[in-house]
């Protein structure tokens, strides 16, 4: 059988020209977040047809944004990702990023949430303040750590100031680019959360159909055996990750072989290793 034709992503124009960021004074910033050149292209990204045209519905909104304030009209700029670890979340908003030519800072929780009282509210509102200035994609991945219920009793009245505090950036986020926030624990997102974004968007574990482009993908330079896309039924159930980290280690043992061409024999091996390590996983997990 032959791979499939792998239809790229689209945009309605080409890649915007990326504008780099004003670094602010405060030097605290700088330890707050991570300002990322966006490199990868929209070639490299397999999403769904739905998510396709959530996208490029949101990339004509930005490049018309004129158009539509003089009309009364706001842009859609708040996003919450969500959806199983592995699914594309974080290369999504890079290559989002990429599209809108906007440098992409990801706020860094591990330095953003403090032991100090008052603290994580502080340095929230520092990160929110920056990307409100000037164009460009905040991203807040593992969002759950920060916008955790308020519901839950065993969290203590600091955490849920900072719920209140984040509730309240969210609400006066005005700024030109756009602010996305990942999380893969959405059913722990306090209720208030949901309705100060402008869209949802959902990434679920790839389809027959995916897995099959994600393939072509990855061995787009690399010679495979056509029997490769027969075997999609043994890669359902694994993420977009998992798949990735198989192909990649069965082209590692190809060249490790002194082999141009990878095996079925290859292959076969990537995927006993992922499912070991899926084992070793559910073995090492809290009960």
């Amino acid at each position: 059988m032959k791979s499939p034709r792998r239809k790229p992503i689209t945009a309605i124009e080409p890649a915007l020209p990326l504008i780099s960021l004003r670094m602010p004074k405060d030097a605290s910033f700088v330890n707050l977040v991570e300002v990322v050149v966006p490199k990868c292209s929209r070639d490299e990204l397999v999403l769904s047809t739905e998510n396709v045209r959530t996208f490029l519905g949101l990339l004509e909104e930005f490049r018309g944004a004129d158009l539509l304030r003089r009309h009364g009209l706001q842009t859609r700029s708040k996003l919450l990702f969500c959806g199983p670890p592995g699914c594309g979340k974080t290369l999504t908003a890079e290559v989002f990023a990429r599209e809108l030519g906007l440098p992409l800072i990801v706020a860094r929780l591990d330095a953003i949430i403090s032991s100090f009282l008052g603290e994580t509210a502080t340095n929230i509102r520092k990160v929110f303040e920056v990307a409100a200035e000037q164009p460009c994609v905040l991203f807040l991945d593992e969002f759950d750590a920060l916008a955790r219920t308020r519901a839950d009793g065993s969290e203590h009245n600091e955490l849920r100031r900072v719920v209140n505090s984040l509730l309240m950036l969210i609400d006066r986020f005005k700024g030109t680019g756009f602010l996305i926030a990942a999380t893969n624990l959405e059913e722990a997102l306090d209720t208030a959360i949901w309705r100060r974004f402008d869209d949802v968007i959902v990434f679920e574990l790839p389809t027959k159909r995916e897995i099959r482009r994600l393939l072509a993908l990855k061995f787009k330079n690399f010679p495979a055996p056509s029997s490769l896309y027969d075997r999609v039924g043994e890669l359902e159930g694994m993420s977009f990750a998992d798949i990735d980290r198989i192909c990649e280690n069965a082209i590692k043992r190809t060249i490790l072989k002194r082999s141009k061409t990878m095996m079925d024999v290859d292959f076969s091996f990537a995927i006993r290793e992922a499912l070991r390590r899926k084992e070793v996983r559910k073995k090492l997990q809290p009960r």
